[in-house]
């Protein structure tokens, strides 16, 4: 027995070194040299990198002083958020010219979903070669594009040719592309999922593909069902214009490492504060509060509670913040906290509850991208 799905003509359209890139586009003199948005202080974090200082290996949530280390002509730049969201709204025009099914994923990328478009044109390739021209001749940035039949691959897809290039994968090249695509490259799979996956013999998407739903299940749990499916093509999500958040969060690095939980209670107040105001204006509540911490080491902890009923007010936030914060020792001193509010009234579906599809999929080759 097999199912048949609607094929669709996804475009993910990402932008190129983005906040480096308006940096050097206001600023004609940093063009060609290796610059960081942020990170400039000695506890500082680079937010983004230019392609000149990725040559270096500096990246994105590196500190500012291995950054330096790494290229001692790095130039350092303050982020203008107002400015990079100045000229994502500018790029999501051109979007909404061809597609009213845009959803962003940050102020540098999205899903358009042109099966029917706006042009009438027939060809997803064509469209998104006309975007990133346009993205180009009235902005003077560069952007990449992936065009496949669902977002999965399409977000895979614009990797490939960056910066400033392209790639469609067709339906009758969806297999053999992910079964050649090593499985760091799969979009969900991170590094640890990814070191995990290596031990145990998986390092492509075909090694993924020999694996049962049941042994994935087992060892990956929910996450199990979402490889089985997107190995064989099978990414069933749509494109949904109004994206609903899994999460809601404030966090804050300190010029100085603190040591007692008594001096991180006033830190904890403002986060929660800042938590509240993004809450209240997206009129949003939750149930599950979380802690994180990072210690002056660099490593992680999180402490989380659920509680019986949603909230989105500030104090209580703080009051189970100020719980967790107390309720076990500080492992060492502590460089970042952060409140974030999850299991939110949105009602939004978990990327891993897709349907699981064990039957082999029937689909139509006679689709043009």
């Amino acid at each position: 027995m097999s199912y048949a799905f609607e094929l669709r003509k996804i475009i993910h359209v990402d932008m190129d070194a983005f906040y480096a890139s308006v940096e050097q586009l206001d600023n004609p003199e940093l063009k060609g040299k290796p610059i960081a948005v942020g990170g400039g202080s000695k506890r500082g974090v680079v937010s983004a990198a230019s392609y000149e200082a990725r040559k270096f290996g500096v990246k994105s949530a590196m500190s500012g002083y291995i950054a330096q280390r790494n290229c001692p002509e790095l130039i350092f730049v303050k982020p203008r958020f107002d400015r990079y969201k100045e000229i994502s709204n500018a790029i999501r025009k051109i979007f909404f010219d061809y597609t009213d099914l845009v959803e962003p994923l940050s102020l540098d990328e999205a899903y358009l979903d042109v099966t029917t478009n706006k042009k009438g044109n027939p060809s997803a390739t064509l469209i998104a070669q006309e975007i990133r021209k346009r993205i180009s001749d009235e902005l003077g940035l560069t952007a990449s594009a992936g065009i496949s039949i669902n977002k999965f691959i399409a977000k895979v897809a614009s990797d490939y040719n960056k910066p400033n290039g392209q790639k469609t994968v067709n339906p009758e090249e969806v297999i053999p592309f992910l079964e050649a695509l090593e499985i760091r490259k799969f979009y969900g799979v991170g590094k640890v999922t990814a070191d995990k996956m290596y031990r145990l013999g998986i390092f492509t998407g075909k090694d993924l593909k020999k694996k049962s739903l049941e042994y994935l299940i087992d060892v990956f749990g929910k996450s199990g069902s979402y490889y089985y499916n997107v190995v064989r093509g099978i990414h069933p999500s749509e494109v949904k214009p109004h994206r609903v958040p899994k999460s809601v969060g404030a966090e804050r690095t300190f010029n100085e490492n603190l040591s007692s939980e008594i001096f991180m209670l006033e830190r904890l107040n403002h986060i929660a504060t800042e938590l509240e105001r993004r809450l209240k204006k997206g009129g949003i509540a939750g149930k599950t509060i979380t802690l994180k911490i990072k210690y002056s080491d660099f490593t992680l902890q999180t402490r989380s509670k659920t509680l019986p009923y949603f909230i989105s007010e500030g104090q209580l936030i703080q009051e189970t913040a100020k719980e967790l914060l107390f309720q076990e020792e500080l492992q060492n001193s502590v460089r970042l906290l952060g409140i974030s509010l999850s299991n939110l009234n949105t009602g939004k579906r978990n990327l891993n509850q897709e349907p699981i599809l064990k039957q082999a999929v029937s689909v139509q080759l006679k689709f043009d991208l």
